[in-house]
């Protein structure tokens, strides 16, 4: 992300200026930006430089903060930096324009991190000024991994917790809708298939409330809401464009990522997913943050429980519930929760187009829909109208079963996707395996995780046809030889890494003979 400020003409706090021209390199760094420059650069000989160093680089007013890594084959002359796609998109300009390059300022902010590390809290000001500095790029991946660390394993407590959703808040965008009831709603994650948010809203805004949902992309999942979403419709939407798409259907399903709404959070998960840290604090800052800058008055959460779910007890989730709760009143959202059965996957496909097809089945009232995604669809969307006062207390999941069978949700539906920028047909994969059942026996056990490995070593979320359909449920009893699940792909290579793991793992549906 670059930065308009003031350039440092005479450098001061940085140091010399130093000036190069930039080239692209066409290198995928993902979110994090970087810089190559020669390892006999007169940059790197005279301030010192070494890979991975961090570096302050200006094109005209924008800036970024870089990690440097060092070139020793003959790929860029002496006078050029190299700059990767995240650092070409954030800097803009053209090859051959001129950058200046300094040494950065230290991070102040990270005194707050390393207080934390020695069981310090973080104030409301250490918090605004850690997530300012982690939005202006001024953290390294090393340094962010250190903060998400020190708050690690439930070591935030309640007011850090809110400093920080607070602060996430701060250095983003917020929407503002000028009316009431605003309602959302959120899943806490780990269970595969659980794409009930693009049937609920549709069923919420064909009542009249106003839901803007603003989805993730998959994070450690082969789907997230926003990756089904998109074998739909459009859903890289900004601010004007889901300002026009809710005034006008009452509601959206777009991409978070694309209106910088909570920027820090999509900063922090960058580094949170390889190191597979996670913990209350930061799961209440992230879901509380985006849907506070989304504008949402009023929000229900769903937090699945099962022993290969994100949360993997009642206990759990009652702490995380109550936390919820708590910083959402302190920030002056009405937060509701409801603790779901997350023992097996919700549907029956897993992967962004797999899962796309079984919302259009439930939309579609389609003997074929699976029940479990449509009874707790309109659950979830019930709470919802109960919420937002369009029904009476016990009565919502009534409601919302009479907008779901009437066709009202379809046609809201349609009629979201087409304001999005128009529907779209979920691709089918070219290539696909069954996996049977190697003896006769009830399905006693299924495990999330590895179903879900399953389904992204096929390529999912990035190849949206990808993914795999399971056909075996939970008491269900199947014989040998009956499919259990198919894998889908969309390339052989693809198919035949999932095939490998899969059948290397016998129990990932337990069968117990009867």
């Amino acid at each position: 992300m670059a930065h308009q400020a003031h350039y440092p003409e005479h450098a001061g706090r940085n140091g010399k200026a130093h000036t190069l021209r930039m080239r692209r390199m066409g290198i995928d760094t993902y979110l994090e930006p970087v810089i190559y420059m020669r390892a006999d650069c007169h940059i790197c000989r005279s301030e010192g430089f070494e890979a991975l160093a961090r570096v302050e680089v200006w094109r005209d007013h924008k800036h970024i903060v870089a990690t440097l890594n060092v070139v020793k084959a003959p790929l860029l002359e002496e006078d050029e930096a190299g700059l990767s796609e995240a650092a070409w998109r954030a800097l803009g300009g053209a090859n051959g324009d001129r950058i200046k390059v300094f040494h950065p300022a230290p991070i102040q902010s990270f005194s707050h991190v390393r207080a934390k590390m020695f069981g310090h809290p973080i104030t409301m000001a250490g918090a605004n000024e850690i997530m300012h500095d982690i939005v202006g790029g001024h953290y390294s991946d090393i340094e962010m991994a250190a903060f998400i660390a020190a708050c690690a394993g439930n070591r935030m407590d309640v007011e850090e917790t809110t400093a920080f959703t607070q602060a996430m808040i701060n250095v983003g965008k917020r929407l503002h809708w000028g009316s009431q009831p605003v309602v959302d709603k959120h899943c806490v994650g780990g269970l595969p298939g659980n794409r009930t948010t693009l049937i609920v809203v549709p069923i919420v805004a064909a009542c009249g409330l106003t839901i803007p949902k603003t989805s993730s992309r998959a994070i450690t999942s082969p789907a997230g809401s926003a990756d089904t979403m998109e074998t739909l419709a459009p859903v890289d939407l900004d601010i004007a464009q889901i300002r026009r798409v809710v005034e006008r259907e009452h509601g959206c399903i777009a991409w978070g990522g694309a209106v910088n709404l909570s920027p820090a959070d999509d900063i922090l998960i960058r580094v949170e997913r390889p190191l597979g840290l996670d913990s209350d604090g930061q799961m209440v800052a992230s879901v509380l943050s985006k849907k506070i800058a989304a504008g949402s008055t009023a929000a229900l959460i769903d937090i699945p429980v099962g022993t290969t779910a994100k949360v993997r007890s009642r206990e759990a989730a009652q702490e995380l519930s109550a936390r919820l709760i708590t910083v959402g009143h302190s920030l002056g959202i009405h937060l509701e929760t409801v603790i779901t059965d997350g023992s097996q996957p919700v549907g029956r496909g897993i992967g962004p187009a797999l899962e796309a097809m079984d919302v259009l089945a439930v939309l579609q009232n389609a003997s074929e829909a699976a029940e479990s995604l449509r009874e707790r669809a309109l659950m979830l969307a019930g709470r919802v109208l109960e919420m937002g006062g369009k029904a009476e207390a016990g009565k919502g999941m009534e409601r919302a079963r009479t907008v779901l069978s009437s066709g009202m949700a379809w046609s809201k539906f349609q009629a979201i996707c087409e304001a999005q920028g128009g529907m779209r047909v979920p691709p089918k994969a070219a290539h696909t395996h069954v996996i049977v059942a190697r003896h006769r026996g009830k399905v006693a056990e299924i495990d999330n995780r590895r179903l879900a490995r399953i389904a992204k070593l096929a390529g999912a979320p990035k190849a949206h046809a990808a993914g795999l359909v399971l056909h075996a449920p939970l008491d269900s009893v199947a014989e040998i030889g009956q499919p259990l699940f198919t894998i889908h792909a969309e390339s052989p290579g693809e198919l035949a890494y999932a095939r490998t793991y899969a059948e290397a793992q016998e129990d990932v549906i337990l069968l117990l003979e009867r």
